[in-house]
């Protein structure tokens, strides 16, 4: 059994849909499928979002665009008269309701996170009603009434046990019988009010899906060939990377690395189940496999897997001068920021009694740099600690590979080879793991950055 997901790309066009239609028929064993809106759907329906609450009445054009892309998608990708009907029955109410969101907002001039999420909506719920009419053999099921979440720290977080649950109540996929649904949605477990899993959700939804079926593969099917050593469009000569672990998988895209979205590693590696990344439009394509690494294979591995790049990166410096601070510096931190669900990319222990280095993104930085001034009022006015500063505007530039510390003083060679064209490093870090090696440039060396990384271990 299986779990196929298809991304924006993969269902953004009648072209692109007739791709998926094939990969779908093409399976003999039972199948799961989930899918995106169509491609750059979500930015529009946001988009057209905000012009109805700004009081810009070309939304209403924007309204119509989006009713009639869906209506010409049906009728160039559903064969079968009747459930072409069908379809248009079930998805016309859906984009009258659209509509009807849209006016409201305009008439208000209102528009706040919930009425967000029910206006994004749409994209799931209806493509995903138009790809089970497209499979003669489908069923559809509804993720609203599947997926259910519970709000922390102002986002949205699956409630598990009874999701999965819910998964394994819902759906029996057969042999030539596809379950169809579609990503991304889900419903509040309290107020039951319209929420999502965030963008790249529906990696996720079917990572959960894979998790609770006990699926012998996951399946993410997008518009690259696989994970490559680094970007292709700041690197062309990126080469793809055939097999990598979980970790390696995980870390990559932490990092800024798109292909898969992160938490949805987590579902499946819990229970040993593979994530094979294959290219819609190029489906002859190898792919990449990302499995686990069993020991005997993770002692052989000593190089680098890849680099990806993480931009809108802040640094927060907190200067001790003080050891008795400094040892409890780092805890008083973390504890601070994760009481609040701020995430800490990684913390840099700049040396025995000068206190550290914190990195987070742009926009968790002002809350951050708030909640440690105030953590550590006492001993700034005591003077214990000089200084809490951010330092803006930077790139995270990680190397990801199983036992990459192998590899000797990795951190050296890099900052030698930054050095020599002059490019800054602000804070280099080998990790808890011997995994990654994360290096801070300013972002306007990114690029050339990357290329004489990728270059030092690939050339």
């Amino acid at each position: 059994m299986k779990v196929l997901k298809f991304g924006g790309t993969s269902v953004g066009t009648a072209e692109s849909l007739r791709n998926v239609e094939k990969i779908i028929l093409g399976n003999t064993e039972p199948i799961v499928v989930v899918v995106s809106a169509l491609g750059g759907l979500t930015d529009k329906l946001l988009a057209t979002a905000a012009k109805a609450a700004s009081g810009d009445e070309s939304y209403k054009a924007d309204v119509e665009s989006i009713r009639q892309r869906h209506y010409d998608i049906v009728e160039a990708v559903v064969k079968d008269p009747e459930r072409k009907r069908d379809c248009l029955e079930k998805i016309t109410p859906l984009l009258d309701e659209l509509e009807r969101t849209y006016m409201g907002v305009n008439l208000l001039q209102y528009l706040n996170t919930p009425i967000s999420d029910k206006i994004v909506s749409f994209g799931e719920r209806i493509s995903s009603i138009i790809v089970a009419a497209m499979i003669p053999t489908s069923t559809h099921l509804d993720s609203l009434e599947i997926f259910k979440t519970e709000n922390r720290f102002g986002k949205n977080i699956v409630v598990n046990a009874l999701t999965l649950a819910n998964i394994r109540e819902a759906a029996h996929p057969e042999a030539g019988k596809p379950i169809i649904a579609g990503g991304f949605i889900s419903k509040d477990l309290n107020s039951a009010a319209i929420t999502n899993l965030g963008r790249g959700g529906s990696d996720f939804t079917a990572a959960l899906f894979a998790a609770a079926l006990d699926a012998d593969v996951l399946e993410i099917w997008t518009d690259v060939d696989g994970f490559l050593t680094s970007d292709p469009r700041i690197i062309p000569e990126a080469r793809l990377i055939p097999e990598m672990s979980f970790v390696e998988s995980l870390e990559l895209c932490t990092f800024g690395a798109k292909v898969v979205y992160p938490p949805t590693i987590y579902p499946v590696f819990q229970k040993n189940i593979p994530i094979k990344i294959l290219n819609t439009h190029n489906p002859e394509a190898p792919g990449t496999m990302i499995k686990d690494f069993d020991n005997k294979l993770l002692k052989n591995c000593s190089h680098v897997r890849g680099l990806s790049a993480l931009k809108d990166v802040h640094l927060i410096q907190i200067k001790t001068g003080d050891e008795a601070v400094n040892n409890t510096v780092s805890s008083r931190i973390f504890n601070a920021l994760a009481l609040n669900g701020i995430n800490v990319f990684l913390t840099v222990k700049l040396d025995e009694h000068d206190g550290f280095t914190i990195a987070l993104r742009k926009d968790e930085c002002e809350a951050a740099l708030a909640l440690i001034r105030k953590e550590f009022a006492p001993e700034i006015s005591a003077g214990k600690i000089s200084a809490v500063d951010c330092i803006e505007g930077l790139t995270m530039i990680a190397l990801v590979g199983e036992n990459i510390l192998g590899h000797g003083e990795i951190s050296h060679r890099i900052i030698h080879t930054l050095q020599r064209e002059e490019i800054p490093t602000l804070a280099v870090s080998e990790g808890a793991s011997r995994t990654t090696v994360t290096i801070t440039v300013p972002e306007a060396h990114t690029n050339r950055s990357l290329q004489l990384i990728h270059s030092l271990f690939y050339s």
